[in-house]
């Protein structure tokens, strides 16, 4: 592994710290995240047009610009010191690899480019809380959380030779106001038990309604505990849908799982990013607070505190490029310990955030606040840490014998 930028990665940091620095600051975010939309238009088609983020890690072929997982992490990262909120996670890093490794050859061609341009979003829905299982950051993901051809879940139906989808999914990021929808479901009832990914592409839906949907879909936008990552709840009653490429006997879940390696990969650079901001805050806060007549920086305690924080920060960004540089070339099942790595390094950085900036960091006012959400919100979402390091642990078999069932 080359531990060193190139150039070309680095000026993909600097002009997007630039950016987010004169149009992300905290009042901008909640701003943003109280609009039908969750995430500012503008700054979004700023990403999108200016920068090319949706298009980032896309082949040229489709408008993309034709760079790997390891840049698409490096931006995330600048977006998580930020906590800019955009549908990059639920577009480009969730439902784009799916596209690509499984869409047919005109289902990419149609959508791909919308994609890169930023003309049209996407998010993937799984059912229930079953995001980080899906994706086999936290157990075997050949289980029946898609369903299982039992009531719950989402359930595929042929009909007339079409495809029919039915039941709910939760906790779908940016399921709102996405123009596409990837939708894992169950197929095939007990007899040919199977999970299939389709699209319900947006001429079937009613867009950046915050409540409505047409042709059988309904789309509600949750109350979250961050807020900068809107959430929705996805109901279909026969709704029409396509199936994602040509082959009804591939093997969805094995490719559910390499796309959520380069997921956590990307998800633990953006918590990172998050923990490295709130870590800059808090020093030089305690520079500036003064206790008995001097700074409590420069009190023995606090010192120390902050650089066992800094020591967690560093090891977990660390983790973060290994893994990025890892899933670009091929490596497997290193996403996950990443990502657990910098989960907890967010959730400590922003917890000794609030607490070293007194009583004003017990604000909701104050943005420490927003960090602390993020670092709770994620954990409940791509986590928790100790899944997420037993799964890894039993898929290496570090403590002898097959992988425990979870």
């Amino acid at each position: 592994m080359d531990a060193t930028f190139t150039a070309e990665q680095d000026e993909i940091r600097r002009t997007l710290r630039e950016l987010l620095l004169k149009r992300c600051g905290p009042e901008e975010v909640r701003t943003a995240v109280r609009t039908v939309g969750g995430y500012d238009p503008a700054l979004w088609e700023a990403l999108a047009r200016q920068l090319g983020l949706p298009g980032l890690a896309l082949p040229e072929a489709y408008g993309g610009v034709g760079c790997s997982v390891t840049e698409l992490a490096l931006a995330s990262e600048e977006l998580g010191r930020a906590l800019a909120p955009s549908p990059l996670l639920a577009t480009a890093v969730l439902s784009v690899p799916l596209l690509l490794a499984l869409g047919s050859e005109g289902q990419r061609a149609a959508l791909l480019p919308r994609i890169s341009s930023g003309e049209l979003t996407a998010a993937l829905a799984v059912s229930g809380p079953s995001l980080t299982t899906a994706l086999g950051l936290t157990g075997d993901n050949r289980g029946d959380w898609a369903g299982g051809g039992r009531a719950g879940g989402v359930q595929a139906r042929q009909v007339d030779g079409a495809w029919r989808l039915y039941g709910q999914a939760d906790q779908v990021l940016d399921g709102h106001s996405a123009g596409l929808l990837v939708v894992a479901a169950h197929a095939g009832g007990f007899a040919h038990s199977r999970t299939l990914l389709f699209l319900v592409r947006d001429d079937s839906l009613a867009r950046d309604d915050g409540g409505s949907g047409s042709a059988g879909v309904t789309r509600v936008r949750q109350t979250s505990l961050d807020e900068t990552r809107s959430q929705s709840r996805l109901q279909l009653r026969d709704a029409p849908a396509e199936l994602l490429g040509e082959d009804e006997s591939v093997d969805v879940t094995g490719v559910l799982a390499r796309v959520g390696d380069s997921v956590a990969a990307v998800l633990a650079a953006e918590a990172v990013g998050a923990a490295d901001r709130v870590l800059e805050r808090t020093v030089e806060y305690v520079k500036q607070r003064e206790q008995f007549g001097r700074a409590i920086g420069s009190f023995q305690a606090v010192k120390h505190r902050l650089a066992d924080l800094y020591v967690q920060v560093q090891a977990a960004r660390s983790a973060a490029y290994y893994a990025a540089w890892a899933t670009a070339v091929g490596e497997e099942r290193v996403g996950g310990l990443a990502l657990a790595q910098a989960l907890e390094a967010l959730r400590i950085a922003a917890s000794e955030g609030v607490q070293l900036h007194g009583g004003i960091g017990f604000t909701w006012e104050h943005e420490a606040h927003l960090y602390f959400k993020r670092a709770a919100g994620d954990e409940l979402l791509f986590g928790p840490v100790h899944r997420l390091r037993e799964h890894a642990a039993d898929a290496a078999r570090l403590f002898g014998g097959g992988e425990v069932a979870v």
